[in-house]
């Protein structure tokens, strides 16, 4: 196994006990936690393979990453407690395979003939964030890549370092600087708490000082 697969299997490991958390704080049974798990961590690849052409998608041809994945949210049901008490090892883990999976995602669109900025980058952002965003609407929420998370931008600037990167270095340098910046710039925003502003908007029927309008 190379170094590339561990990362994308610690990556799948993440995404899929963060929704297996998800459902667990829902209080979803457990075949509902278990599909919020594989939702979230193959989610965007299946997505990304369809939209290429790839099909059937690779989790189906390669069953390695839904058996992380089901293996990942069993254990998660189990151990949730202690596992909460882990939320940045987790989400140091999650940055690593949101790193692995913008590069390989982007290096998938060049295979695949699209050759224009944006589309290798869509495809890149669609893997890393698309399962995070079913999760999410599967339970009734706003998606958190939309309220909180510098998480598509990230994925963004890494894609972009790869599309001009392969015009001057040849091999899997390219790829190597796609993970570092994606994986980088995620840790950043986790220990800085970098997010993207909220537009406020008051309340219906609060005065400009906080307090209830009256009669």
């Amino acid at each position: 196994m190379t170094a590339w697969s561990i990362f994308e299997i610690i990556g799948v490991i993440a995404f899929a006990i963060s929704g297996a958390m998800a459902g667990i704080n829902k209080r979803l049974d457990i075949f509902g936690v278990l599909v919020l798990a594989l939702t979230t961590a193959i989610g965007g690849g299946i997505l990304r393979d369809v939209i290429l052409g790839n099909t059937p998608p690779l989790t189906f041809r390669d069953p390695t990453f839904f058996i992380v994945s089901a293996l990942s949210a069993m254990g998660a049901c189990f151990t949730y407690r202690w596992l909460d008490k882990f939320k940045n090892t987790i989400q140091i883990c999650d940055a690593i395979g949101l790193g692995a999976f913008t590069a390989t995602s982007a290096n998938l669109a060049l295979v695949h003939n699209l050759s224009t900025v944006f589309a290798v980058t869509t495809v890149a952002v669609i893997t890393g964030i698309g399962g995070g965003v079913l999760r999410d609407v599967f339970v009734k929420e706003i998606p958190y890549v939309f309220r909180q998370e510098v998480y598509a931008m990230t994925t963004i600037v890494g894609a972009i370092s790869f599309f001009y990167l392969q015009f001057y270095f040849t091999g899997n340098i390219p790829l190597y600087v796609c993970f570092a910046v994606t994986t980088g710039l995620r840790l950043c925003c986790i220990k800085y708490g970098w997010n993207f502003p909220v537009i406020g908007i008051k309340p219906a029927g609060m005065a400009s000082g906080g307090h209830k309008s009256g009669n």
